[in-house]
């Protein structure tokens, strides 16, 4: 059975409400398990045991195999008892079973070292097993016991020697059918000692007749080896053996075996000093007596009576002694003895009650004590528990981080409007190469959108409405569910009922006519993508609906109708950022390619933000979020192969720096002895032969001569020497310089390498997922959106670029304004204290630095000691440098754009249109990447 948390499982009974149930009614209808044959009720009940099946916690209690549903491990206990039951000599099951049966023995462990004991001698008939012909095991065959003789009836002083070779010569008397029923019986029975058994029914006595079947294994490389005529001769002969030349094989009976045998077999209740019994299917197939005998059952209760005392003897002691019969006392007596136990009992109150009030005096003291010592916190830590102290301040950390302005953000005047307004940028930068766009910065896009003029045109809204058009033709749509749902809308509101002067009747039959072949027409890049206004409404027709698109019957009355010729307002300038508020009556049909101009940004941003959710579905985005996870994984390949070739440069530099520390240590003190030693070698070797002619003035003369070419030979030598020392140690310190440069220029070229492949795993998970640089101590989230997806924060040459040039900050979450409430009552004090009144973010709510010097008060307002704020801190250190060059690039092109206007106005354009907007940067924006479909 199954293990769970090494109990069984035991399987569920039907309920008695069921069985009444059942009763009453027998073609209800149940739920039934199959697998164990359990019956539920009720649906709830069957599917919440077959997920308690499935669960991976079950043990095979077999194999001991753990992590499996019930199934598995079912299927695993089943298929091993399988083979064990195979393996397990057939003649052997009924004895062992008869054997165990009603046995009372505590562990399985010691039921086993019995059996095995008893069995390991014992032979049965039809049992296969090995023997050894010679004595030796190169003479080893395999045999089938053919009959058994027990010691009555085997030959009086056969002898037990293993050189008999055939039955026929040394064949004792056959036995009789009774003596067969006889075979074993006293050895078999667990309940007689074993020295009884030993002299009443010896198994070294035995003697077996067998039949050779073959020789175990084929050694013919082995010395003492068969030959075939010996092996014909012994093969299919009969002998008689006794067990000292018999053996089984160990797959076949071995103590694990018969564990596995018994365990598989037996059974026993919970109760103390329950007996094994066989189980009752088990009993029955190999003729075990199922029914206790009145002997046994009377010294199975013994055996329990003798373990309830043992046990309730063992707690009397641990209790202590029971109170022994007394003698009656008189009065006297009995007084005496109330009186000092009345004594004892107010000494132990006292003692106790003395004991207790140390122990309090004791604990309080503790509690003082640890109160007073301090544990030193261990940072990081979380933000909130840490305050700036007085001493902090006063040293110059920044309490108050710097505001971020709200007024800057692009159409910062509804956030939700901004917000799809930054996602729909991100999404069409980031997908820039399955979409076949360039990428733009956000003042461009911001510019593009609030473009309103019908000539020019603006090339970036046409490009991006197209590559969205081309991508959602792929994703899979309903023909004309915006007219449907309409329609529907229609049955809810009441007759008549209007937007911008247009009823549903009016606004679909004038869709009717307008995009149906979207999904076909080319819009080509040479054509400056012309119709796209058209396929853009037709797009809407078959994708949108009022649940999915709410605004799309107002939009859709924008794009078809327009108002009366001397209501249309005048067209303002691309560079206003104030649209008007007022409600437009529509009445006169028009086509989208005119009216396109005169939609807000705000349903300009909404339907974009419509197509790209609805692109993010499709195979081509797909498809390039997991051809970006493959370069990922090669990326991280990658990096780890340049860490571990940097580490090798780094250590070889390190070795020849320690080589040319040590060579600069004097060594010349050697060079210097050897010349001295040499010099006076020379001089003292002309000194003794001159005095041994000192008579003479001409040979001291001779002698003088001689000693300065000696000494002047030898500085010439010694100098030579040297020279050709230093030399070495000059190319040596030029070779060691050399291989130094060569292994710094490895380790920059590495590091450059490394740090474009951080460039490329910023590209490549924000395609996968945006996540912010951080959180504050405050939960506001921190954004930094450039070098995503298809964008770079280097261009050729490395110039620096940028997307958005800014540091966007989001405001926390509901859940974690709710957090900090309940760490700290009074946080909404302390954030008006660090943050100030204008910095506190609500809920979803964002804000925008521009400013370099804005980044880095930020940066120093954050506590590294806060888990959140050093992860934060170290993020914007990381990429500091392309942060605050990015947003330094973005001031520097928004102040040379601010003077285009006045340096380049063009002389043909008229004064009352204000200056050139051609010439603005998001109007002389090309996609690259266009395909010309």
């Amino acid at each position: 059975m199954p293990t769970c948390r090494r109990k069984r499982v035991v399987l569920t009974e039907p309920s008695q409400a069921l069985l009444q149930v059942v009763k009453s009614n027998p073609d209800k209808d149940v739920y039934y398990l199959h697998q164990t044959g359990e019956i539920f009720d009720s649906y709830e009940a069957y599917a919440a045991r077959m997920s308690f099946y499935r669960l991976k916690q079950f043990q095979c209690e077999v194999t001991g195999r753990s992590g499996l549903d019930y199934f598995q491990a079912l299927e695993s206990e089943q298929q091993e008892a399988q083979t064990m039951h195979s393996r397990f000599p057939e003649p052997l099951k009924a004895a062992v079973l008869k054997a165990v049966q009603w046995q009372v023995v505590g562990r399985l462990d010691h039921l086993v070292e019995a059996v095995f004991d008893r069995f390991k001698d014992r032979y049965f008939p039809d049992e296969k097993v090995f023997v050894d012909i010679q004595g030796d095991k190169s003479s080893r065959f395999y045999a089938r016991v053919v009959q058994v003789y027990p010691p009555k009836c085997g030959p009086e002083g056969a002898d037990a020697s293993l050189e008999n070779q055939a039955s026929s010569s040394t064949s004792p008397p056959a036995a009789t059918p009774e003596g067969n029923l006889q075979i074993h019986k006293i050895g078999g029975d667990l309940k007689i000692p074993a020295k009884d058994v030993s002299t009443r029914d010896d198994p070294l006595k035995y003697f077996y007749k067998i039949q050779i079947l073959d020789e175990q294994h084929d050694r013919s490389h082995e010395k003492g080896k068969l030959s075939l005529k010996e092996k014909a001769k012994w093969s299919g002969s009969l002998m008689d053996v006794r067990c000292m030349a018999m053996s089984r094989d160990r797959l076949a009976f071995s103590k694990s075996i018969l564990r596995r045998f018994i365990r598989d077999c037996v059974d026993r209740d919970a109760a103390v000093a329950s007996p094994w019994t066989v189980k009752e299917a088990v009993a029955k197939h190999y003729g075990v007596d199922i029914v206790m005998p009145e002997e046994t059952r009377k010294g199975v209760e013994s055996i329990k009576r003798g373990e309830i005392d043992k046990r309730k003897k063992a707690w009397e002691d641990k209790e202590g002694p029971p109170t022994k019969k007394q003698k009656k006392l008189t009065a006297a007596q009995e007084e005496r003895v109330k009186a000092l136990a009345a004594a004892a009992e107010k000494r132990e109150r006292e003692a106790r009650e003395k004991a207790e009030k140390q122990k309090a005096k004791e604990e309080a003291e503790r509690l003082a004590a640890e109160k007073k010592k301090k544990k030193p916190i261990r940072y990081p830590t979380e933000d909130l528990d840490i305050r700036i102290s007085d001493k902090e301040k006063k040293s110059g950390v920044k309490v108050k981080k710097p505001t971020p302005s709200r007024s800057l953000l692009p159409f910062g005047e509804d956030q939700t409007t901004f917000e799809s307004f930054l996602m729909t940028w991100n999404f069409l930068v980031v997908y820039g190469q399955p979409l076949h766009l360039s990428t733009f910065t956000v003042d461009e896009f911001e510019h593009a959108l609030r473009h309103a003029v019908l000539e020019p045109p603006c090339t970036m809204l046409g490009e991006i409405h197209s590559t969205l058009i081309y991508n959602l033709r792929t994703v899979p749509f309903n023909r004309h569910s915006a007219v449907l749902s309409l329609l529907r809308l229609k049955d809810t509101l009441e007759e008549d009922h209007k937007v911008l002067g247009i009823t549903i009747d009016q606004l679909t039959t004038v869709m009717a006519d307008v995009g149906s072949n979207w999904e076909r027409v080319p819009l080509r890049h040479t054509d400056q993508r012309g119709g796209w206004e058209d396929a853009l409404l037709g797009c809407l027709k078959d994708h949108a609906t009022t649940d999915n698109f709410p605004r799309l019957r107002e939009i859709l009355t924008r794009l078809l109708f327009a108002p009366e010729s001397n209501l249309e307002p005048s067209t303002s300038s691309s560079s206003s950022r104030v649209s008007s508020a007022t409600p437009q009556i529509l009445s006169v049909p028009s086509s989208p390619n005119e009216r396109y101009q005169t939609l807000p940004p705000a349903d300009r941003i909404a339907i974009l933000a419509f197509m790209c959710n609805l692109a993010v579905t499709s195979k081509a985005i797909h498809t390039h979020m997991e051809n970006c996870e493959e370069q990922l994984t090669a990326l991280r390949k990658e990096k780890i192969e340049i860490n571990r070739l940097k580490k090798q440069y780094t250590e070889e530099k390190n070795a020849l720096a320690g080589d040319a520390e040590a060579k600069q240590e004097p060594v010349t003190n050697g060079v210097e002895e050897v010349v001295m030693q040499e010099l006076s070698d020379l001089s003292d070797a002309p000194s003794e032969e001159g005095s041994e002619t000192a008579s003479a003035t001409s040979g001291r003369q001779k002698t003088s001569t001689r000693q300065k070419d000696l000494r002047q030979r030898a500085h010439t030598q010694a100098h030579a020497k040297q020279r050709e020392i230093a030399r070495a140690k000059v190319a040596a310190e030029k070779q060691a310089q050399a291989e130094y440069r060569r292994l710094d220029e490895e380790v920059n070229k590495i590091e450059r390498r490394l740090e474009a492949i951080e460039r490329e795993f910023r590209k490549l998970l924000g395609a996968i997922r945006v996540k912010p640089l951080g959180k504050d101590r405050f939960h506001n989230r921190i954004w930094w959106f450039d070098g995503l997806g298809s964008a770079s924060l280097l261009g050729s040459g490395g110039v620096v670029q940028y997307g958005a040039g800014r540091i966007f900050v989001q405001g926390p979450t509901q859940m974690d304004l709710e957090l900090m409430l309940k760490r700290d009552d009074d946080i909404d004090a302390r954030r008006q204290e660090e943050e100030g009144e204008d910095g506190m973010l609500a809920p979803g709510e964002w804000a925008v630095y521009t400013e370099p010097e804005e980044v880095e008060e930020f940066v120093a307002w954050l506590n590294s000691k806060g888990v959140r704020e050093l992860a934060l801190k170290n993020a914007v250190t990381k990429w500091e440098y392309h942060i605050l060059q990015g947003m330094r690039k973005r001031i520097s092109d928004m102040n040379v754009t601010a003077k285009l206007p006045e340096a380049r106005r063009s002389t043909r354009v008229k004064q009352t249109s204000g200056h050139d907007i051609s010439r603005e940067p998001y109007m002389t924006w090309t996609n690259r990447r266009a395909v010309n479909n």
